[in-house]
């Protein structure tokens, strides 16, 4: 089954085709563009590249996963747009992950780890996850600080993520280099038994965790003075 995978809940817009089949999940095409600022302009262009990569056509698309976040708003709602643009075009099934999980889960090695992601504000999006890679606490949003609170109290020895980079000196935890960013073959891995077993599609709810920056003017603003 060949399926399309597209996380923009951070700077990294990620858009790739990965092979499901009874045995595992095989990457067969990646496109991966590190830029806060251009998710819009960069997600569709990479898909068109990583259809034509693996000589696909949309039509030979069996389902979409899409990264539900946490992200800021204008990114992340992209993706999930995107994802559920194309699901209702093509008429398959859309499959959401969190895109912590795919920081965390592949990290696990045996001991709790934190994985996080930059929310700005001086703030990151975190989650803890079990030496199985299963997230115990989270996503939450909150100061570097309290985040490294919370992970040293369920235990966790590393953190990892490219917020756990931005703010490795608050977190005093070690910090793995990879993965920076959600990984788009484990993405699709945490989907693969639904995607399997042909569940039905599923709404694609951002997982914003606080309201976006702009917001609507409270009133009219006289135009003479």
């Amino acid at each position: 089954m060949l399926v399309l995978v597209v996380d923009s809940s951070t700077p990294a817009v990620t858009a790739a085709l990965v092979d499901v089949s009874a045995d595992g999940v095989a990457s067969r095409a990646h496109r991966c563009t590190v830029d806060a600022r251009a998710h819009g302009e960069l997600l569709a262009p990479q898909v068109d590249a990583v259809l034509a990569d693996a000589d696909a056509r949309p039509r030979d698309l069996t389902a979409i996963v899409a990264g539900l976040g946490p992200g800021p708003f204008t990114g992340l709602r992209v993706g999930l747009v995107t994802a559920a643009t194309m699901g209702q075009v093509l008429g398959i099934p859309t499959y959401g992950v969190c895109s912590l999980d795919a920081i965390g889960y592949p990290a696990a090695s045996g001991a709790p780890v934190l994985a996080a992601s930059d929310a700005r504000r001086k703030e990151l999006y975190w989650a803890v996850y079990d030496g199985a890679g299963q997230r115990i606490v989270g996503p939450e949003v909150s100061a570097p600080a309290v985040a490294a609170a919370r992970a040293r109290e369920l235990g966790a020895t590393i953190a990892v993520g490219d917020g756990a980079h931005r703010y490795a000196e608050v977190l005093d935890l070690p910090v793995r280099v990879e993965p920076r960013y959600p990984d788009a073959t484990v993405l699709a891995l945490l989907a693969a038994e639904r995607i399997r077993a042909g569940a039905s599609s599923e709404r694609l709810t951002p997982l914003y965790l606080r309201r976006p920056d702009a917001v609507a003017a409270a009133g009219r603003k006289p135009v003479l003075p």
